[in-house]
């Protein structure tokens, strides 16, 4: 048994002689290292960097615990000046009717607190997400006249937080906001926008808080590819003024302005060009025969109806506005020319009717007088010929005899004279081909067509495109 103990014993002081040794040379080797360090550099000599140490907590870091961040900071001091920059990403759409706009922006402000202020020897500034945001104090800048809005949420909530060391703080997020624009539609379409978008604190007035732009007019940038349909973006710029509220008092204000002017082909395809088509179609029935009542009645009420639709479908898009518009002048003005084309044939109608009454009363009265002899041809035909009226039946009947010019009202009674002697009687008879015929035809037809023309057509040919080309100088002229 003592035989067995002692080597139990000396292999037992062996082990522990050979890890005492191993732990020595562990402790020399990182002695050394850190002897080395001190020799050759003087990066050891700085204080360790607590911003790297993963022990350490934000709260404990930024002393959010040891602050009371409800108030501003330099609370009952001076107002603390908050710097403001904006970029917009996107103008998204305009709306004339309910007299706003969609815009997508980065909003920035930066402000110093020395709250926040901590030591690093390395690190020249901290990023936090949104998560911070709810336990420090941050700008409470809202959009005047803002309709709806929102802090885009995908995949997290776009809110960057940035803290200096010596407490200057950044904060950015990502908004979209439809706002109100007091829009001024008496030029459209031939008008140009103003719309601004409005920042101002909610609750400090200006003895606590100071908004402005950080850079002035650079503080504004845009992205080069904002574009719209409608609208050409020409300027963006930025202004600044105070606001005054009776109950609370004056507050600082910032100003996004920017000026759209609207793309006038659109409308010129759909409304413009329909309108003057209409008009100019309105003018075929100053050709038409004034015999031909369902053709120029048709045309007319067509014409009339679809100038009424096209006003409707203007208006259907466009707010309803208490003044005149420019669109509404030209097609008003449009249909006043249309509806009158409509009139002038109701006129020509009338008068027409008028002119056939006298005449037919001119024909009863010659009747009634005694004419020569006509040798077989009827009385009644006889005083169509001379009243110079004919009928395609009496001009068949006509074929075979000459044209005899008018008798004057002198010579009548002459001829009264001479038919009371049967012997004085004569009748020129002529006997014509087929040719000469067909040739009588052709020419008594186109006196017909220049008799039923009537003088009003003739003038309103003239007047009406003289007019409406007048109007339309006069109205390019001032609204261009």
């Amino acid at each position: 048994m003592p035989y067995v103990t002692k080597p139990l014993v000396l292999l037992l002081c062996l082990v522990v002689t050979g890890e005492c040794r191993r732990h020595g040379h562990r402790v020399r080797r990182w002695t050394g290292t850190v002897e080395t360090q001190k020799h050759g550099t003087s990066l050891a000599k700085k204080p360790p960097d607590v911003t790297k140490s993963r022990k350490m907590k934000t709260e404990h870091l930024l002393q959010v615990d040891d602050h009371d961040f409800t108030m501003r900071p330099a609370f009952g001091g001076p107002a603390i000046p908050v710097g403001v920059d904006v970029q917009v990403e996107s103008l998204d759409s305009i709306s004339e009717v309910d007299m706003d706009f969609t815009m997508t922006l980065y909003l920035r402000h930066y402000w110093k607190d020395e709250r926040l202020s901590f030591t690093s020897s390395t690190n020249k500034s901290m990023t936090f997400d949104g998560r911070l945001v709810k336990k420090i104090w941050v700008p409470d800048v809202f959009f005047v006249h803002s309709k709806r809005s929102f802090i885009h949420d995908t995949t997290t909530d776009n809110i960057m937080l940035r803290v200096f060391p010596d407490g200057h703080v950044l904060y950015s997020l990502r908004v979209t906001v439809t706002a109100a624009c007091n829009m001024d539609f008496s030029r459209f379409p031939l008008d140009s926008q103003t719309c601004s978008l409005e920042l101002e604190s909610y609750a400090y007035t200006d003895e606590d808080l100071m908004l402005y732009w950080k850079s002035g007019d650079e503080s504004l940038s845009t992205d080069d590819r904002i574009s719209l349909s409608q609208f050409l973006i020409q300027k963006f710029h930025t202004t600044s003024r105070l606001a005054f509220y009776s109950s609370t008092g004056w507050y600082n204000r910032l100003y996004i302005n920017f000026t759209l002017r609207r793309h006038i082909f659109f409308f010129l395809l759909q409304t413009y060009f329909p309108a003057t088509l209409m008009v100019m179609l309105s003018w075929v029935s100053f050709w038409i025969d004034r015999r031909a009542v369902p053709a120029r009645v048709s045309l007319g009420i067509t014409t009339v109806l679809t100038m009424s639709t096209i006003i409707t479908g203007v208006n259907a898009s466009m707010p309803r506005v208490s003044y005149i518009k420019a669109v509404d002048i030209y097609l008003w003005v449009s249909f006043v020319f249309v509806f009158l084309s409509v009139l002038e044939y109701a006129a020509v109608n009338y008068l027409s009717t008028v002119q056939d009454r006298r005449e037919r009363k001119m024909r009863e009265r010659a009747r009634s007088q005694s004419l020569p002899c006509t040798c077989g041809i009827s009385q009644t035909r006889t005083m169509t010929m001379l009243d110079g009226t004919y009928s395609e039946a009496d001009t068949n009947s006509l074929a075979g005899y000459t044209e005899e010019p008018m008798v004057p009202e002198e010579e009548q009674e002459e001829l009264r004279e001479v038919s009371e002697k049967p012997e004085h009687m004569v009748v020129h008879l002529s006997v014509s081909s087929e040719s000469t015929t067909t040739k009588k035809k052709k020419s008594l037809r186109t006196l017909n067509i220049i008799q039923n023309t009537h003088a009003i057509d003739k003038y309103s040919r003239m007047i009406f495109p003289g007019s409406y080309i007048f109007f339309n100088l006069i109205y390019w002229s001032v609204y261009c």
